[in-house]
C-alpha cells in the first residue's frame, strides 16, 4: 500500500534534495540535478506554491520512495510529474503512486475535471503504468522532448478524466479516420 504524505519544504529540505540528487530520471528533461540546482528549484516554487503541491510518495513501512509534484491545480487540468526511487522501480510502485495520485488529486481539487500526464515516447514502463491505471493517450508530439547532448525525444500525453476514475471507466479518445 502507498500512501502520499505532503511534503513541508523547510522540514524536508535535506531529504528531498538527497533523494533528487541520489536518483537518476533518465525520462525526465533533467535525468540528473546538482544540489545547488534542487535549491534554486526550492526557491523558484517548483516543489510548493501557487498551483503546485509535492507530496512524498510513503510504502510500507514508511519509507519515502518517491515524489508526487501536482502543477497547475488552479485549472481545471492539473499537470503530474512523478519520480519513484531507482532501487524501487518495477515494483509496481509506480501504479500504485498513480493511482493514489488520481484518488487524492480528484477527492481534493473539486473543481479539477483532468489530470494530465506527459512522458517521453520511449519510456515503455511508465507508458504502461498509464494505461494499466486507466488514462488515456492523448497525444503524439514528435521531437518535443529535449533531450542533452541529443536529438529531441518524442513525447506522449496521457490523462485520466475526473468522470473516468468517479466511475471506474476509460473513455477512449475519439477517431475520425482520416
Amino acid at each position: 500500500m502507498v500512501t502520499l504524505e505532503p511534503l513541508d519544504v523547510m522540514r524536508d529540505r535535506r531529504q528531498l534534495v538527497q533523494f533528487l540528487t541520489a536518483n537518476a530520471f533518465p525520462f525526465h528533461v533533467h535525468a540528473g540535478v546538482t544540489e545547488e540546482e534542487v535549491e534554486r528549484a526550492i526557491f523558484a516554487g517548483r516543489f510548493t506554491g501557487d498551483g503546485v503541491e509535492t507530496h512524498w510518495v510513503v510504502d510500507v513501512p514508511g519509507e519515502r520512495t518517491g515524489l508526487v509534484i501536482f502543477q497547475d491545480l488552479a485549472d481545471e487540468t492539473a499537470m503530474l510529474d512523478l519520480r519513484i526511487a531507482e532501487g524501487r522501480r518495477g515494483q509496481g510502485l509506480g501504479r500504485a503512486a498513480l493511482r493514489s495520485a488520481a484518488d487524492w488529486l480528484f477527492t481534493h481539487h473539486a473543481h479539477v475535471t483532468r489530470f494530465e500526464g506527459n512522458t517521453r515516447a520511449d519510456n515503455a514502463a511508465m507508458r504502461r503504468t498509464f494505461t494499466v491505471c486507466g488514462w488515456v493517450q492523448e497525444a503524439h508530439y514528435r521531437q518535443a522532448w529535449p533531450v542533452a547532448g541529443g536529438p529531441a525525444a518524442d513525447s506522449v500525453a496521457y490523462s485520466i478524466l475526473r468522470s473516468d476514475w468517479r466511475n471506474g471507466t476509460v473513455t477512449p479518445v475519439p477517431w475520425d479516420g482520416r
